[in-house]
């Protein structure tokens, strides 16, 4: 009963910081294949997992998400490796426990879409999503998550099915929905889908992915509105618009989608997020985070304006110490200060 009032108790008594985007970050880091996006990584390089789990808890992460998105029995058989299903949802919960031990922080499982969800024929497709979840979750329980995170959902069927099988293992369930489209694939609208499962049992509801902080927080703030309890918001990094509103949709006028491998232009800063994280605890989101596109700085500056202080603190920058924008600019080097600052 411990395990099951940990999270809840944590949400109790404040804003909590999460940190995702492992697949692309990882994927930036050579370490697996765009495309698929299949956690291989895992197995193959468990250090690099490892690192980034710890570079988000030095930077102020409340929750280590065991990385299993994409870990599903449906996805390893896209890339020949069905047979090591098992082996990689341990050992991603076991590299985000080992990680978790070094801080004060929980340890999430993590289910997805399984691009296997069909409104319709809902009848045989949702018996193979309950497998793909009921593997998953059961895994993880074993392992010794402390809550589950089911996301990036797009269909609201999918998130009935994965609040189903996670209350089956008496766990806190956070069910977040993101979508490329302005609804659910299956007509629902965000609030209706977010207000349902609630009353269902979901003790979090709310957004992830798709959608960059100026398309996600308008939605959010529906959403607080609807519902009485805990709500999460975890957009992406990127700056989406209302003409693309969703991560997908972004290009450059005259240039190709730049979804998914060429988004930098896009990219949000750190001061940007750390705007999201603030705006979005005025609204009342209990579970802030970032999704695809996420950097430890990004999840740092959030922290600070959170009003925290993580272990990466130490190294926040001090620009009143740089050569050249800083303070005390040398006599000699003041003659080149207009290639550097706008004034003097």
């Amino acid at each position: 009963m411990a395990q099951k009032t940990v999270f809840l108790e944590r949400l109790a008594s404040g804003v909590m910081l999460g940190a995702e985007g492992y697949l692309f970050e990882l994927e930036r880091r050579g370490y697996l294949k765009a495309g698929p996006f299949v956690p291989e990584v895992v197995l193959d390089y468990p250090e690099a997992v490892l690192e980034l789990h710890k570079e988000f808890l030095l930077a102020g992460a409340e929750v280590m998400v065991a990385l299993t998105y994409y870990g599903n029995r449906e996805k390893l058989r896209t890339i020949g490796r069905e047979g090591d299903l098992e082996a990689l949802n341990r050992q991603a919960v076991r590299l985000a426990r080992q990680a978790a031990a070094g801080g004060d922080v929980l340890v999430a499982g993590n289910i997805c879409n399984t691009w296997v969800y069909d409104p319709q024929d809902k009848a045989e497709t949702s018996q193979k999503v309950r497998q793909i979840y009921d593997e998953q979750i059961g895994w993880a329980v074993d392992e010794g998550v402390d809550f589950i995170i089911a996301e990036t959902l797009d269909y609201f069927g999918e998130g009935l099915l994965a609040l189903e099988t996670i209350k089956k293992y008496n766990l806190p369930a956070m069910i977040t929905f993101g979508s490329a489209q302005d609804t659910l694939r299956d007509g629902y609208s965000y609030v209706q889908a977010c207000k349902i499962l609630e009353q269902e049992g979901a003790d979090v509801v709310g957004l992830n992915c798709s959608r960059g902080p100026a398309t996600m927080l308008p939605v959010i703030r529906e959403i607080r509105q609807a519902v009485s309890g805990y709500i999460a918001a975890q957009p992406v990094p990127y700056r989406t618009t209302e003409q693309q509103f969703a991560f997908q949709a972004l290009k450059e006028p005259g240039k190709e989608r730049a979804f998914p491998i060429a988004l930098e232009p896009f990219t949000h800063t750190r001061f940007e997020m750390a705007g999201f994280a603030v705006e979005a605890q005025e609204i009342g989101v209990n579970y802030i985070g970032i999704c695809c596109g996420a950097a430890p700085h990004h999840v740092r500056a959030m922290a600070e304006a959170l009003g925290r202080k993580p272990p990466a603190s130490r190294y926040s920058a001090d620009l009143s110490l740089h050569p050249m924008i800083g303070k005390n600019v040398k006599e000699k080097d003041k003659q080149f200060l207009d290639f550097w600052k706008d004034e003097p």
